[in-house]
């Protein structure tokens, strides 16, 4: 049985999600969707994902709806064509997921994620409908090949700044993943000097001791080739990290508030007010509050932040992760975009990313730990009552959050604290609690 977690669908390939329940998911996307045009298809790297991304045009291709193949491509290039076309969208990833785990992310005609309602009606029409298996429909139908589509899209994201990059030199971390397709050609349009590594995907080594989960990959290559800085993308591309000469990780925190604050002094920050999910640091709070930049809060999930800045028509968001949203030059979560702007700053300030940083926000020293449980078996109440202790004992002097994750089964735990060891006590404590 189906269900959308904070981002798509996503399990275990093969296992937890087949190719039959992706054919499902295809033609209940086109009843629900209504699709005026071919429906945009893009995928990841892992090993499953050719079988998915055929078995999503099988879907679409049996209730008569056309498809065109992006082949390997970041999420937002699919969000993008999506909006482009004016037509739905589907990515096959599991983002920074294992290479043995899969997913597909669905995007509106507007290049948006779909929202609750949509993802509700979805999973009715999955529930109560008997839809032809993958076995039944035979060989997978020939799709319109998107290689220039995908093309048009770098080129388009490269359009969205204008800086001189020469005698920048900057390494970029692919993951083994989407971001092989689209790297380092926007970058070098505008003359950085680009050293791209982990960009040899086997269809298992997407994420694999590399990309935004391991920065500490390009960290050790930045100080290695003495580059200015590193960036760092997940499986699919639509987040990115940034570490510094140094190899000190500059997480999307510390990259919002770089962009804030310069946005801010050139006016273009409507309102004063950026948008952050309550993963964001404490850090980041105080210094937009020294700098006089409203914050407003939503829950975890780059879906929800662009709710809040579709609803006050405000012009930068995102998460910790480094999932960060321009709305003016992308719908979705792009760590093309991202990198961009924050290359931007680089270039145009003439500073070192690690005095960006530093400038923008001191971090509150922050640990996250993930507790293994069955879904299925998650006591909302014993989590709450965990976090509640953990606070009272913190007091003013930090934060607890402890949430279900929305895309693997684990409880995150995230402490602040005043000092590391003292976050890592808390932490430790709550996993006890909850994990016995």
């Amino acid at each position: 049985m189906l269900r959308f977690g904070t981002d798509g669908v996503r399990g275990r390939a093969y296992e937890e999600l087949l190719p039959d329940d992706i054919v499902r998911l295809a033609q209940a996307a086109a009843e629900v969707l209504n699709p005026s045009g071919p429906v945009v298809i893009g995928r990841d790297t892992r090993e499953s994902s050719p079988d998915f991304a055929a078995a999503l045009a099988a879907g679409f291709s049996v209730v008569g709806v056309p498809t065109i193949d992006l082949g390997v491509a970041p999420t937002p290039a699919v969000a993008w064509a999506a909006a482009r076309n004016r037509s739905p969208g589907a990515m096959v990833s599991a983002s920074h997921n294992p290479w043995h785990d899969n997913g597909v992310k669905l995007f509106g005609p507007e290049g948006l994620k779909l929202d609750n309602e949509s993802q509700a009606a979805l999973e009715s029409t999955l529930d109560d409908s008997d839809r032809r298996t993958v076995t039944a429909l035979g060989a997978p139908p020939r799709t319109s090949d998107g290689s220039e589509l995908l093309q048009a899209y770098q080129d388009a994201v490269a359009d969205t700044v204008d800086f001189d990059g020469r005698g920048l030199s900057v390494v970029v971390d692919a993951a083994h993943g989407s971001a092989t397709t689209v790297v380092p050609g926007p970058l070098q349009a505008h003359g950085v000097n680009v050293t791209v590594i982990n960009s040899t995907p086997s269809g298992r080594n997407i994420n694999y001791r590399c990309g935004s989960t391991r920065p500490e990959t390009v960290a050790k290559a930045v100080r290695r080739q003495k580059a200015d800085l590193g960036l760092t993308f997940d499986g699919d591309a639509d987040r990115v990290l940034a570490v510094d000469h140094t190899g000190e990780l500059v997480d999307g925190d510390q990259i919002i508030a770089i962009c804030a604050a310069d946005r801010q002094q050139q006016g273009r920050l409507p309102g004063n007010t950026v948008v952050v999910t309550v993963m964001t640091n404490l850090g980041f709070h105080q210094a937009m509050a020294q700098k006089g930049i409203d914050v407003v809060t939503t829950p975890v999930g780059d879906r929800h932040v662009w709710a809040a800045l579709q609803d006050g028509d405000w012009a930068l968001g995102g998460e910790q992760s480094g999932h960060v949203i321009f709305p003016a030059l992308a719908t979705t979560g792009d760590g093309l975009v991202t990198a961009l702007q924050l290359l931007d700053v680089v270039a145009r300030r003439g500073l070192l990313l690690r005095d960006l940083a530093a400038e923008a926000m001191t971090k509150m020293p922050q640990v996250l730990h993930n507790v293994a449980i069955d879904p299925d078996s998650i006591d909302e109440q014993r989590l709450s009552a965990a976090a509640a202790a953990a606070q009272q004992e913190l007091g003013t002097g930090g934060r607890v959050l402890v949430r279900p994750s929305g895309t693997e089964p684990v409880i995150r735990i995230m402490v602040e604290a005043e000092t590391t060891e003292v976050a890592e006590s808390i932490a430790a404590e709550v996993a006890k609690a909850i994990g016995t």
